[in-house]
């Protein structure tokens, strides 16, 4: 049998999963929407892999990250279950291990991480302001009547772009239509909404941050080429993206499952039905809220407590 390792970044828009062996190779890999309800996402991939994955691969290894990491991770039975800026620093460096650099802009978050000597050393995320996202990019692509897919080949065909206000959504939202009442090129006005992106990241995300080159710029928005060029731009430099860039945080997070204690994961839980619920703890001040987890009505897990007053035994 050739031991193999699964990975699974979910996230509050899309769900990245892969399958990678020793040698860290893609066997397999899925990206798919989230639509809100992670547990049926991760069963829709797992679906998936169980109906592809060749009889002679056994996977040994699980791990998760995104925001709904530690939900899927008692899910699956992971054997690691790691934050989403040790996983894309882990994921990048298998692949470009002096990159200094990371550029990540999701579909509705985005982070900065630097590295120097193949370690993390400093890190930032976006606040509440989704101006420079991908959920933006795709609402204004909607607006515009376009597919947010085809965004990159439009904004690069544009030699006059459009200024967007970057500062939030709301700004950006109302200067689009402004400029577009206006009689604004609508191939300048993409160009100029990518430029927008990029600004919002450096005044925000990037803010006082010392950018070293090489650089790679990954996640979703990294396949809109407009993006990039409004980087590159901003940056004076040439930028990496990798074909895989969005899948990054997942293959991490399957490397980091290497080096702990080898499991025997099946693909039974698509047949299984999870349920979460929560109440508030009113044993004292904290008034943590816990989140308790179910499979086939059976209690497996609950966290968010702060104290043992909260804690909920599992059966």
């Amino acid at each position: 049998m050739r031991k193999a390792y699964l990975g699974v970044d979910i996230g509050s828009i899309s769900t990245k999963a892969v399958i990678i062996d020793e040698e860290n190779n893609i066997l397999l890999s899925e990206y798919i929407w989230t639509e809100g309800n992670p547990i049926e996402a991760v069963k829709k991939i797992m679906q998936s892999f169980k109906e592809k994955i060749e009889k002679d691969v056994k996977i040994v290894g699980v791990g998760t990250t995104g925001s709904a990491r530690k939900l899927i991770g008692t899910i699956l039975g992971a054997n690691i279950i790691k934050n989403e800026i040790t996983a894309h620093a882990i994921g990048t460096l298998s692949f470009y291990p002096d990159i200094k650099t990371i550029i990540e802009i999701g579909g509705q978050d985005s982070k900065i991480i630097l590295i120097e000597d193949g370690i993390v050393v400093d890190y930032a995320m976006n606040t509440l302001c989704a101006a420079g996202t991908g959920a933006f990019l795709s609402s204004q692509a909607k607006r515009l009547g376009v597919n947010v897919e085809d965004f990159g080949e439009i904004a690069l065909s544009s030699n006059n772009p459009t200024p967007i206000a970057a500062r939030c959504t709301v700004f950006a939202e109302s200067d689009l239509v402004h400029k577009a009442q206006m009689g604004y090129n609508k191939k300048d006005i993409i160009a100029g909404l990518c430029e927008s992106v990029a600004k919002n990241y450096m005044n925000n995300v990037a803010k006082g941050k010392k950018i070293k080159e090489p650089i790679i710029f990954q996640g979703g928005v990294s396949k809109n080429i407009g993006v990039k060029k409004a980087f590159e731009k901003i940056l004076d430099t040439n930028i990496t993206t990798d074909p895989n860039g969005h899948l990054m945080g997942a293959i991490g997070v399957a490397i980091l499952s290497q080096k702990e204690k080898e499991i025997n994961f099946n693909f039974n839980m698509v047949n299984y039905q999870f349920k979460t619920t929560s109440h508030f703890c009113n044993g004292c001040p904290n008034n943590c809220e816990i989140m308790m987890i179910k499979k086939n009505n059976k209690l497996i897990d609950a966290w968010g407590n702060r104290c043992e007053k909260g804690q909920v035994k599992t059966t």
